[in-house]
C-alpha cells in the first residue's frame, strides 16, 4: 500500500455511502492521531485500538449519522500525496465551508486541525479536508 491515509479515508468513505455504523482500519499512529481529531471535532462517535495475538492491530471507528439518517461526514478529500505534497503556512490554513468542515495538518508538534494550527501559528503538511 503506498498510501495508508488515503485507504483510511477510503474505508471511512466506502462505510457512510453503506450506512455502516462502524469501520475497521489498519493502526498506524497517524491514523490513531486522526480518528482522535476527528473524535474531537464530532465527526465520529468514538473509536479503539484493537489488538489481539492473531491480527494486526486495528482501530475501530464508530461513524456518527444524523437523525434522519445522513451521515456527518458527507465529504471526506485527501488533499496531500505522495506525488504532491501540500504544505500551508499557518495563516493560509482557512476554515473549511466557513468553518463548517476542517482541515487535518500533520506539523512539528503533531497531528492538529486547521482551527488548532491558527490559534498556534503553526503550519504543516496538509493532509485532508472533511466535512
Amino acid at each position: 500500500m503506498t498510501d495508508p491515509i488515503a485507504d483510511m479515508l477510503t474505508r471511512i468513505r466506502n462505510a457512510n455511502m453503506r450506512r455502516s455504523g462502524e469501520v475497521n482500519i489498519p493502526s498506524s499512529n497517524i491514523k490513531k492521531g486522526i480518528a482522535e481529531i476527528l473524535k474531537k471535532e464530532g465527526f465520529i462517535k468514538d473509536w479503539e485500538f484493537l489488538e489481539s495475538e492473531n491480527m494486526f492491530p486495528e482501530i475501530k471507528l464508530q461513524l456518527k449519522y444524523l437523525n434522519d439518517g445522513q451521515p456527518v461526514i458527507r465529504k471526506i478529500k485527501r488533499e496531500s500525496k505522495p506525488g504532491l505534497r501540500i504544505y500551508l503556512k499557518s495563516n493560509d490554513a482557512k476554515p473549511v465551508l466557513s468553518g463548517q468542515g476542517i482541515s487535518i495538518l500533520s506539523t512539528s508538534r503533531g497531528l492538529m486541525s486547521d482551527n488548532q494550527c491558527r490559534k498556534e501559528k503553526i503550519g504543516g503538511e496538509l493532509l485532508c479536508s472533511i466535512w
